[in-house]
């Protein structure tokens, strides 16, 4: 009975590849007896979700869109999880990061030329980000106050103190909405279509913008940093064993701060391809739950950036196609779009690990050769 409970050893490329595709699919399966059970052709609706979100131009941009406020925050819980943290607090973190931005913008943006207020938007960005998240990870790191908890917290504390900033101090004079001036357009960061104008190619306007690059060269960052640098080895090190990274020489506040504050930074981001990309200016509402989504992206992604980068397209997918669908299907409502959703990261999450002994089986049977069950512990050793 005790074996049962031990870990199964899948190679990496299964974990990360193959595993996600086998959670997707059963969580697709279940959604498909769920639309059958209120009277719709499963088939019909996956056939309309693809082509909402892949069919066009404009549809691709759209879930592209989507996608990139889910790298950055998706990135962000990774890079803490790495660290042995639980990172719960990105949506504070992408509020604050945002407000950073926007805040420079506001100052700056009339005096400087775009390509000096967009890169130091990016930094305004990181560094409010990394701020709102350093102090969490101070009272994790030397008062043991548990992240999960404090981070929580600070979501609650950041959506007050902007819709402070914006009702009181921000907010345009003789504009009933609760949103700031417009920012001036060298805080403007191009659109995907004008960039492509740029060299002569038509492309339909649509929110995507220039940021898709960062959350990209962000993704490649990451992967640098946690795989191929020491930072992220001794990073890694104390998300497995603080215990054993401090025998090492290796100081675990110092990474637990590093780490969440990595994670704040990304998660700032959030505003560059909302605020700078699409609004022009400082909204209330503009994070709308991409922090927590940043949470099921990781999982499914398996918390490395190339997982990331794939779990954030079918997400941008499902955000797009479900519009199609709800135009399209008399009927069909965003809260079944909403249920896949949850059934994608109650497979990924919660169940992540039911199909991995029948992986692992059929991997052995391939190699031709017993399934290796991994002692409990022995992955840190």
């Amino acid at each position: 009975m005790a074996a049962s409970h031990q870990p199964i050893e899948l190679p990496k490329w299964i974990d990360v590849g193959v595993l996600p595709l086998v959670n997707l699919a059963m969580a697709l399966f279940v959604a498909g007896i769920v639309v059958a059970g209120i009277g719709l052709d499963p088939v019909q609706v996956i056939a309309l979700l693809v082509k909402g979100a892949f069919g066009s131009k404009a549809g691709i941009s759209y879930t592209a869109y989507y996608a990139t406020t889910f790298v950055f925050t998706g990135l962000a819980v990774a890079v803490a999880f790495h660290g042995g943290l639980f990172n719960i607090g990105g949506e504070g973190q992408a509020m604050i990061g945002g407000l950073g931005s926007a805040l420079l913008a506001l100052w700056l943006s009339d005096k400087l030329p775009a390509p000096v207020m967009l890169p130091l938007m990016i930094l305004g960005g990181a560094v409010a980000g990394a701020a709102w998240a350093a102090v969490p990870a101070a009272l994790q790191a030397w008062r043991g106050s548990h992240v999960v908890i404090t981070t929580i917290m600070f979501n609650f504390i950041a959506s007050a103190l902007l819709s402070y900033l914006l009702v009181n101090v921000l907010k345009e004079p003789g504009n009933m909405a609760v949103e700031s001036r417009a920012f001036g357009d060298s805080a403007h960061m191009p659109g995907i279509n004008e960039a492509l104008g740029w060299i002569g190619i038509e492309w339909p306007k649509t929110p995507l913008n220039l940021s898709v690059l960062l959350a990209v060269a962000s993704a490649i960052g990451v992967w640098l940093l946690l795989w191929k640098s020491r930072a992220g080895y001794e990073l890694r090190a104390v998300g497995h064993s603080p215990d054993a990274a401090h025998y090492a020489g290796i100081r675990p506040r110092r990474q637990i701060m590093l780490a969440m504050m990595l994670s704040g930074a990304l998660a700032g981001q959030v505003g560059i391809n909302e605020l700078a990309g699409v609004q022009g200016r400082l909204l209330l509402d503009y994070v709308v739950g991409a922090g927590f989504t940043g949470i099921a992206v990781s999982l499914i992604g398996r918390n490395h950036p190339v997982g990331i980068v794939l779990a954030s397209l079918l997400f941008g997918a499902l955000y797009q196609g479900g519009a199609e669908l709800a135009f399209e299907i008399p009927g069909f409502s965003r809260d079944m779009v909403t249920t896949l959703q949850g059934l994608i990261v109650l497979f990924s999450g919660a169940l992540a690990m039911v199909a991995a002994p029948w992986l692992a089986k059929a991997y052995a049977l391939l190699r031709r050769q017993p399934a290796a069950v991994q002692p409990a512990g022995a992955a840190h050793g």
